[in-house]
């Protein structure tokens, strides 16, 4: 849409409504810089957790108070 054209209906509005106007232009800078937040955000890479964990060597044991159920 031409800049003049926006331009020229918003002359065209009461007080009141222009001041409506610019804050749903407020509303939408803020929506457009949270998308750029939530893009730029690195994705974890495979393995990066590699070290963080530890895995007990009874892990595939049955557990004790489950034994009635079993």
């Amino acid at each position: 849409m031409n800049s003049w054209l926006i331009y020229t209906k918003l002359n065209s509005l009461p007080d009141t409504m222009k001041t409506q106007v610019a804050d749903f232009i407020d509303f939408l800078e803020s929506k457009a810089k949270k998308g750029k937040t939530i893009l730029s955000k690195p994705k974890p890479q495979f393995g990066s957790a590699r070290g963080m964990f530890v895995m007990r060597d009874d892990f595939d044991d049955p557990i004790e108070d489950f034994k009635d159920y079993m």
